[in-house]
């Protein structure tokens, strides 16, 4: 291809010794400076000679270097030499110079203007490349930051503007199945004719993604929702539209598919175009999945939360509604069978001594569930107070103490005297220490011994070696600790915590046996944790169990 060389002057030796030197090449000669800009923006010279004698020179050449950077001018000089002119030159020749001097001057130039070339092509695509990593960098940081389906398309549409400067982008969300919606972002506004055509469009793309395969969700492109966001709707888009490049990338994670989406420009698209379109499509796929999934646990949620609150009151109003009536009962058998209503017979009063133990039991059920739900509503009353462990463990000891003796189980206080006192309630805490012994008794075999320790701790020197190791070392300072250890059944080790949920049975035949709602404890752990205490167990499967619970000093 013959090189292209723009002689700008009037002096037709120079020129006709130019076209001498320059047999190969094609020679151009100009002496109207807008006319050469014109060229210059149509279609460039490889290098231009300007003519230091010309009088409009100096100031063409200025005016081309700062319209036209990369232009390469090189001085045609006399004898005298203009400094300013020098200044945006690339190099320079005289007619002093002989043909092969003058060929050769400008055959570096041509060169070094192709070096030049090629050293600003590759610093701009160096440095779109960086740019448009850094918008990859901080679309994929915005993500991170939200679990919101629409802004998520947004900012990967936002991305792809940044980094491609698109005319047009149809994005087809499936981010709720339930109404699918084609969001256009448009640099000009769309007519009603072309708005169909795209819907059209869509559809059939959407299709094609699929080869024939079946479809995750049926669309219409008459009933297809559309959301139109138009930069400058004074001007309109037309058919020709279509005619522009255009990319179209899946929006999916493994099996999951969200939609897909098609961007169009008037100028042809780059590989790097590509690769960063479709970095940008597979980038915003993985914060939808877990939009979706987060959306899942909310939805999850709230029908458990719904249950919950149901479960609570259907608890609370039946336990409430039992009450009543069994309570007449109570009373009714009470009457009976202190001969109030007449002698019994000896088979009579059997029957309903039996009766009267299990109406008891019927009602510690029916207290159980009743407290689990005031626990759990926070309508559980409280009167804290300062009082001393040791009596609150001498109430219970005198209250069970006579269960204790009916299985011939010896029920032993082992106290620290004068225990410093503690901020509490006591009839809540005799509640806790009446479960833990209520259930020593229930699982400890005839003539064995339930033990009641109490004592100063400080939090350092609490045994955390066990399955509540972690929560143990939250605690600080020093507390009164309160036990009860039995050489009942035990509790094997992958049991323990699960004694401490709600309605928990372990799974044994002596548990089967006694029955109970599994409440006791979860009740227990509920009401200490209001006095900021904490409870723990220790446990060995056929040799007994240690309910320690411990109290923070006032």
């Amino acid at each position: 291809m013959k090189s292209k060389i723009l002689y700008f002057g009037q002096d037709f030796n120079k020129q006709a010794r130019l076209e001498t030197i320059f047999q190969t090449a094609e020679v151009l000669t100009y002496s109207d400076p807008s006319y050469v800009i014109d060229l210059l923006n149509v279609e460039p010279p490889d290098i231009i000679i300007a003519d230091a004698d010309f009088a409009d020179t100096k100031k063409f050449v200025k005016n081309i270097k700062s319209l036209f950077e990369n232009t390469f001018v090189v001085a045609f000089l006399t004898d005298k030499t203009d400094k300013e002119l020098l200044k945006y030159s690339n190099g320079i020749i005289t007619m002093d110079f002989s043909d092969d001097v003058i060929a050769s001057t400008i055959e570096i130039s041509l060169r070094n203007k192709k070096s030049q070339e090629t050293l600003y092509h590759t610093n701009k695509n160096l440095a779109s490349s960086l740019y448009r990593e850094k918008v990859l960098y901080d679309t994929s940081s915005k993500f991170a930051g939200t679990l919101d389906n629409e802004k998520l398309i947004d900012i990967m549409i936002e991305g792809m503007d940044k980094a491609l400067s698109f005319s047009l982008t149809c994005t087809l969300s499936f981010c709720n199945p339930q109404e699918p919606v084609l969001i256009l972002n448009s640099l000009y506004e769309i007519s009603d004719e072309l708005l169909s055509a795209i819907k059209l469009r869509t559809v059939l793309n959407y299709k094609t993604l699929f080869d024939g395969k079946n479809l995750p969700y049926q669309i219409d492109a008459d009933t297809l929702r559309v959301i139109k966001k138009v930069k400058n709707p004074s001007s309109r888009f037309n058919f020709m539209l279509f005619q522009y490049d255009n990319m179209l990338a899946s929006i999916s994670q493994g099996d999951e598919f969200y939609g897909c989406v098609e961007i169009f420009k008037e100028v042809q698209f780059s590989t790097d175009d590509s690769t960063c379109f479709q970095t940008l499509a597979r980038q915003v796929a993985i914060p939808l999945k877990s939009a979706a999934l987060y959306q899942e646990i909310k939805e999850t949620n709230v029908k458990l939360e719904r249950l919950e609150k149901i479960k609570s009151d259907f608890i609370s109003i039946v336990s409430h509604e039992l009450r009543t009536p069994l309570t007449s009962i109570k009373n009714s058998v009470d009457i009976v069978l202190s001969g109030k209503a007449g002698v019994l017979a000896p088979n009579v009063d059997k029957f309903l001594s039996m009766s009267k133990r299990n109406i008891s039991r019927l009602s510690e059920i029916i207290n159980d569930l009743l407290d689990i739900s005031k626990i759990e509503a926070g309508k559980m009353d409280f009167n804290f107070e300062a009082l001393d462990v040791n009596s609150v463990i001498e109430n219970v000891r005198a209250s069970l103490t006579g269960l204790a003796k009916e299985k011939d189980l010896s029920l032993v206080c082992d106290c620290a005297p004068e225990l410093p006192k503690i901020n509490g309630d006591s009839k809540r805490l005799e509640q806790v220490l009446t479960n833990l012994v209520s259930n020593a008794i229930k699982f400890t075999e005839n003539g064995k011994a339930i033990t009641i320790c109490s004592r100063v701790c400080n939090a350092a020197d609490i045994n955390k070696n066990n399955r509540f190791g972690e929560e143990l070392e939250k605690l600080s300072g020093d507390y009164v600790l309160v036990s009860v250890k039995d050489e009942g059944i035990g509790i094997a080790e992958n049991d323990i915590l699960r004694a401490f949920d709600k309605f928990a049975q372990i799974e044994n035949s002596l548990s089967r046996k006694v029955g109970g709602t599994g409440l006791g404890l979860p009740i227990a752990k509920q009401l200490l944790e209001k006095h900021n205490g904490m409870i723990w167990c220790e446990s060995e499967l056929g040799k007994g169990s240690e309910f320690i619970f411990a109290l923070p000093l006032t």
